[in-house]
């Protein structure tokens, strides 16, 4: 028998400068007494930004010289400074940066790299903030997102990515979040600014850096501001005329060479790398994953102006003598994205018309007749 000293003993435990007697705890609290105990009452070090690739490659000099003039700009993980026009209001970066450690950091990683944790399981990989590119934008191809671009993102998501809606956070919460992640992009941009100047000059002037480079930042994200793609035409009520020139215009206008005469994508022409290093394949349209969105708005701006850093061109100049033909293949897309959605698998090589729900059921029997092989 255990003397009742050395049982009272054996019941109380030193964790760092703290002892606690075992009989008083729950089985949850004991284990994590003991992995307190293990770790020891240290803080975990903050997160740091890792420095891109270009940056690390300069000689240690430059490298100091580079990294001095991005935190006196951009700021620290501690202290981040978002790269804006002086007389603009001061985003809350702090609140912004919180809810991005809790809510994103995970697939888009502490830098913005798109590096997270859970990145490596992924396809497509979570955007790479950095340089600045966005591919479902308002804006014209290679040009900044406007902010509205990035505020939809964030509260509706990606349709068919892991990138999921935030509409339940709070308007403060989201609208943080969003300026956080255009610190990061500016942030990015003006490193790599700073990495080719340094490796090109072989010196980094502070005087160039806020004359030339962070203008050169700043005038980037004013053009994407200003440079809202509008339609050409207004756009009309879709009928299956619309759909019929939608689809002759895809077969021979270069449409079908990645997406495939059905629209599924399945080429040999469907495969390449996007801006980021990473794979990219043209969209299966009859999934009706539509990634940019779904609105005909959407549809449109994707194939005037292409998608930002993908193989996608844009169409704006090939259309430019027949701006309605965009529309048209806008009504054909669609009417091929639809059929999934409402649970209609259409043979390949067969499309059924999108028709209106305001047309005439005989006129809706006469095109499903025509279509049916």
């Amino acid at each position: 028998m255990i003397p009742p000293d050395v049982q009272a003993w054996n019941n109380v435990i030193s964790v760092g400068s703290l002892r606690v007697n075992r009989r008083w705890m729950s089985g949850s609290a004991w284990l994590t007494c003991l992995v307190i105990g293990a770790a020891g009452c240290h803080r975990a070090d903050p997160p740091q930004y890792v420095s891109s690739t270009q940056m690390t490659e300069l000689p240690d000099e430059l490298q100091t010289a580079a990294k001095t003039e991005l935190v006196k700009y951009a700021g620290t993980y501690q202290h981040p400074l978002l790269i804006a026009e002086s007389d603009l209001p001061k985003p809350d970066l702090a609140r912004g940066q919180a809810v991005y450690q809790e809510r994103c950091v995970q697939c888009h990683g502490v830098t913005g790299d798109g590096q997270g944790e859970a990145a490596k399981y992924m396809y497509p990989k979570p955007r790479d903030y950095r340089r600045g590119l966005f591919k479902f934008t308002s804006t014209p191809y290679g040009a900044r997102p406007q902010r509205d671009d990035l505020v939809r993102t964030v509260r509706l998501g990606i349709r068919g990515t892991s990138m999921p809606g935030f509409a339940l956070l709070p308007e403060h919460d989201l609208q943080s979040v969003v300026d956080y992640v255009l610190y990061l992009s500016r942030r990015g941009e003006l490193e790599e600014l700073l990495a080719l100047t340094a490796e090109s000059e072989e010196e980094i002037d502070p005087e160039m850096v806020e004359e030339d480079l962070v203008p050169t930042v700043l005038q980037r994200w004013q053009d994407g501001d200003e440079g809202e793609v509008r339609p050409l035409t207004p756009p009309p009520k879709f009928t299956s005329e619309n759909v019929e020139r939608g689809k002759a215009a895809f077969l021979t206008k270069g449409c079908s060479k990645c997406h495939g005469e059905d629209g599924r994508g399945q080429t040999a022409e469907n495969r390449g790398n996007d801006a980021w290093g990473q794979p990219t394949r043209a969209a299966d349209l009859s999934s009706g994953m539509l990634h940019g969105g779904t609105r005909p708005i959407d549809i449109y701006r994707r194939i005037y102006s292409g998608i930002n850093g993908t193989p996608m061109p844009g169409f704006a100049s090939a259309l430019q003598n027949e701006p309605d033909t965009i529309w048209d293949l806008v009504a054909y897309v669609l009417s091929v994205s639809n059929h999934r959605r409402e649970g209609q698998m259409p043979l390949p090589g067969l499309t059924r018309p999108y028709l209106p729900k305001e047309e005439s059921t005989e006129t809706s029997a006469a095109t499903d007749a025509d279509d049916t092989p």
